[in-house]
C-alpha cells in the first residue's frame, strides 16, 4: 500500500496530478484544497491513501495528513465514495468539516454539493463522535504550535535586546510584561517590550 510519495509534479489539473518518482508517473486523485497549494511545477510530497477495488486500484493525494485522515473517515461511512469523498473536501475546510460533523450541523453539510439532508444526517450519526476527537485534537496541535512559535519569538527577541544593550534581567522583566497575542510576530514584540522598558 502506498501511504507517501515524493516526486516530480509532471502534469496538474483540479482533479488529479501526476507525480514523476524514479521514472514511474503516478497519478493521484485530489480535493480542490490540495491542488491550491501545489506548486507549478517542481517537488512535490503528497500523503497517499491507496484505494482498492476489485476492478481497479486508486490512488488519492492529499497535501496533509489531517485531510487524508479526514477522506479515510468520509469513505467509511455507508452510501459514501471516494468520489464523494473528494467533492465534500474540494467544497469545505477540514477544520470546518470537523466542526460541522462534531456540532451536528445539518445546513453547513447540506449546502455541500452532492449531500443531501439524508446523507448529511447520516455523515453526521456515524462521524459526530469521531469528528469531535479529530477537531480536540486539531485545536490542542494549533495551540501548541502558537506556544511553541511565542516561545521562539521571545527567545529571539531576549537575545536582540542583550544585543542592544540591556542587561538580561531587564530584558526578561520587559518580555514578562508584554501583553500580545500568541504566535505575535518578533517585531511587534520587540516594540512592546522596548516601549516597557523606555518608561
Amino acid at each position: 500500500m502506498i501511504a507517501l510519495l515524493t516526486g516530480q509534479l509532471a502534469y496538474r489539473s483540479p482533479e488529479q496530478i501526476i507525480v514523476d518518482v524514479a521514472g514511474v508517473g503516478y497519478r493521484l486523485k485530489i480535493p480542490l484544497s490540495t491542488f491550491y497549494v501545489l506548486p507549478e511545477d517542481g517537488e512535490v510530497q503528497l500523503q497517499v491513501h491507496t484505494h482498492v477495488k476489485e476492478d481497479a486500484i486508486n490512488l488519492f493525494g492529499f497535501s496533509s495528513t489531517a485531510e487524508k485522515d479526514l477522506f479515510i473517515l468520509l469513505v467509511s461511512v455507508s452510501g459514501v465514495g471516494p468520489k464523494l469523498a473528494i467533492t465534500i473536501l474540494s467544497h469545505i475546510p477540514t477544520e470546518d468539516l470537523a466542526l460541522a460533523l462534531s456540532q451536528g450541523d445539518i445546513p453547513r453539510l447540506i449546502a455541500i454539493p452532492g449531500i443531501g439532508k439524508k446523507s448529511a444526517e447520516r455523515l453526521v450519526l456515524e462521524l459526530q463522535e469521531k469528528a469531535t476527537a479529530y477537531a480536540v485534537s486539531a485545536s490542542l496541535t494549533a495551540t501548541g504550535s502558537a506556544i511553541t512559535a511565542t516561545v521562539d519569538s521571545h527567545k529571539d527577541a531576549l537575545s536582540a535586546l542583550v544585543n542592544l544593550g540591556y542587561k538580561e534581567t531587564l530584558a526578561k522583566r520587559a518580555l514578562t510584561n508584554v501583553q500580545l497575542a500568541p504566535g505575535a510576530p518578533l517585531e511587534d514584540i520587540l516594540k512592546a517590550a522596548l516601549q516597557v522598558l523606555l518608561k
